[in-house]
């Protein structure tokens, strides 16, 4: 066999199967949603950090503007759609996935031509304060109701107040979707969902935490890829079931001594959200040098609070859960997570994305470098890019700076 028929075969071997499954629910659910118009069904678009459960017991499809935005840079189509935006007033300093997708609105651009129109609108701020503006732009787009789930931040510790708080609003927000939908929810059905949710979760984690073993048997770009579900379908049997598969298939490579970088020698944690356009690029270049991005602190995010959800009473712990997200805490509460990661996977560095999209992931990084450099004394690298507008990242100055940071870790 020649030298290339041998490494097409171990590319081969070392693609993850349960891709394939994962686009065909991902088709199906956007066909669902471009098409309940006429199915009778109703759509809300819903912030990555929204409480979606709710939703899935109301038979509402979400949709996430996002996921949307994810994909449209993923797909490289975010300079246009930006500069289109910039056209329309909105400055370059907002996020990319907030100005990608209010050019989406006017122009039914990106890659499956625009999301379908919602019916109303649920936005949590517990991610950051420009869902707000921005959802409040969509509502008035399509001339639909907005509802706002208000998370206080959390800078010591979780008060009694906040948690009232929360929970009153929870409460508020079933209100709205009874009005909505014209019915009143079916609280035997939304603990069936807050069930499977609180097992997806728990799936989700045991799939991110084979990439402990060493040799990983997947990559943080691979969660990247595989976290679609527990966002957008957290709460049903497709993901319970999908994460089964996928959990199954990541214990098999292990067995079959099956690893994503091949001669992996070197472990690194992400921090922050993809550079969604050059996410192979950055798998290959990390690669080159036997490098594994094995972990990450933006798709553990999801499952990090589930020691705080009672699956019996989600309303009222969901409610907590939802407002103790990585970053609606402080840094010092960041920084422990951050730390328990590390240890977990047992990182030779740290990479940190300095995100010009994502204000509050990426403000404190530098504090928090120097925390991870003082108390844990691992070597770190910021890289300063944009999670879907390509005109801030500059390749051959990254390049420059992995290979560097490489050859330090390699000393």
């Amino acid at each position: 066999m020649s030298d290339q028929k041998i490494k097409d075969a171990e590319k081969e071997k070392r693609k993850i199967r349960s891709v394939s499954r994962m686009k065909e629910i991902m088709t199906n659910y956007y066909i669902e949603a471009k098409t309940a118009q006429q199915t009778g069904k109703k759509v809300a678009w819903i912030t990555s950090g929204g409480p979606v459960e709710f939703l899935i017991a109301m038979d509402v499809i979400p949709v996430y503007p996002e996921n949307h935005g994810a994909m449209i840079g993923a797909s490289k189509m975010g300079i246009g759609l930006c500069e289109k935006a910039e056209e329309m007033g909105y400055s370059r300093d907002l996020c990319s996935y907030a100005r990608s997708d209010i050019a989406c609105t006017v122009t039914n651009g990106g890659p499956i031509g625009g999301l379908p129109k919602p019916d109303f609108l649920v936005c949590c701020n517990n991610i950051c304060g420009t869902v707000m503006k921005w959802y409040e732009v969509q509502a008035r787009q399509y001339n639909v109701p907005l509802f706002i789930l208000d998370t206080p931040f959390i800078h010591t510790k979780f008060s009694d107040a906040s948690r009232k708080y929360v929970i009153a609003q929870t409460y508020e927000y079933i209100e709205f979707l009874e009005k909505q939908t014209g019915r009143k929810m079916d609280y035997d059905k939304m603990l069936d969902v807050s069930r499977l949710a609180v097992k997806g979760l728990r799936l989700w984690q045991e799939v991110l935490d084979t990439a402990a073993h060493k040799p990983a048997p997947m990559t943080a770009f691979d969660a990247f890829f595989h976290l679609a579900l527990i966002v957008t379908l957290r709460g049903t049997q497709v993901a319970v079931d999908y994460y089964q598969q996928l959990a199954e298939e990541m214990k098999q490579r292990i067995s079959d001594g099956i690893a994503m970088v091949p001669n992996e020698k070197y472990r690194l944690l992400w921090d922050n959200l993809p550079v969604w356009y050059r996410t192979k690029w950055l798998s290959d270049k990390f690669a080159s040098h036997s490098a594994c991005l094995v972990g990450d602190t933006y798709t553990s995010a999801w499952s990090g609070v589930l020691d705080l959800i009672d699956e019996n009473n989600f309303i009222e712990t969901g409610a907590v859960a939802y407002s103790s997200v990585y970053i609606n805490v402080s840094l010092d509460q960041m920084f422990e997570t951050l730390k328990k990661l590390i240890q977990k996977y047992d990182v030779d560095g740290l990479i940190m994305h300095s995100n010009r999209s994502c204000k509050p992931y990426s403000l404190g990084q530098y504090d928090i470098q120097k925390m991870v450099m003082k108390e844990l004394h691992i070597p770190t690298l910021m890289l300063e890019a944009d999670m879907v507008d390509e005109r801030s990242f500059s390749e051959s100055q990254i390049e420059t700076r992995i290979d560097a940071f490489m050859e330090t870790i390699k000393k």
